[in-house]
């Protein structure tokens, strides 16, 4: 079993997002968003560094006292500046974190619980990539193309995510799918032993990542596997500045009372 000290989280956050540039510096509450998503890894991880390419960003961490580490301005995904940023820590501190556990930015609502429940994945030596999923609900657009999905095989490892509702469950009209089967939503924070983060992240971009523009994919075409846990709790991203509305009016009603 691995023990805390084995987990660091790193939470990749970058400035010019086309949709909302600036999105981890946004204020919910009284606090950067930023400083929300690292106070809550933090609760769940001894230790959590920001990566990011940004010196805006780096300013903002340093001043609520969190650990930051500066990276290219040249990656495609926040898993590559992910591994580049578990190189600088090895540098830094003179080991190589055993597992690395990437927490989405602009999630301000993240739950401990749900990192700690990844963390649980590796208590199986075997595991190398795990991720969360949850079940989608009756009520939720399965169809919608925002929102992948993920298969699972008899063990709980992910064979196939998709922007696409899968399986097509032939024998039902569209509408009554989630009364027939069990469909899961994929929730973006990912854990990963640190040779395995550097091997996935040398690796070309394939055609499944390409075609579904998911990098999972990439990682299953050649042959790593991914743990999945299930989590009751939805996630709560930002890509927008109307979702940065909807955040702040969830904050004020649910957390600053």
């Amino acid at each position: 079993m691995f023990t805390e000290g084995h987990f660091t989280g790193i939470i990749p956050a970058r400035f010019a997002s086309s949709r909302f540039p600036g999105k981890p510096l946004a204020i919910i509450g009284n606090k950067p968003m930023i400083q929300h998503v690292y106070e809550k890894a933090s609760e769940a991880l001894s230790s959590v560094f920001v990566a990011t390419d940004d010196t805006r960003i780096e300013c903002a961490v340093k001043a609520f006292g969190g650990n930051v580490i500066m990276t290219s301005p040249h990656h495609r995904s926040g898993t590559d500046r992910c591994a580049e940023a578990a190189l600088l820590i090895e540098k830094e501190q003179g080991r190589k974190p055993g597992i690395i556990i990437n927490i989405q930015g602009d999630e301000p609502f993240i739950r401990p619980r749900q990192i700690k429940l990844l963390k649980l994945c590796f208590d199986d030596r075997n595991v190398e990539i795990a991720t969360l999923i949850r079940k989608v609900e009756i009520e939720e657009d399965l169809f919608n193309s925002n929102h992948p999905k993920v298969v699972l095989s008899l063990d709980g490892d992910a064979i196939y995510f998709s922007r696409s509702a899968i399986p097509y469950y032939r024998d039902a009209d569209r509408h009554r799918w989630l009364q027939n089967h069990t469909y899961y939503k994929h929730i973006g924070i990912y854990g990963y032993k640190t040779d395995t983060l550097l091997k996935i992240t040398s690796l070309g971009q394939s055609s499944l990542e390409i075609a579904e523009s998911l990098e999972q994919n990439r990682w299953l075409e050649n042959g790593f596997r991914i743990r999945t846990a299930i989590t009751p709790w939805e996630s709560i991203g930002i890509d927008t500045p109307e979702d940065l509305e909807k955040a702040q009016d969830f904050y004020k009603k649910h957390i600053d009372n």
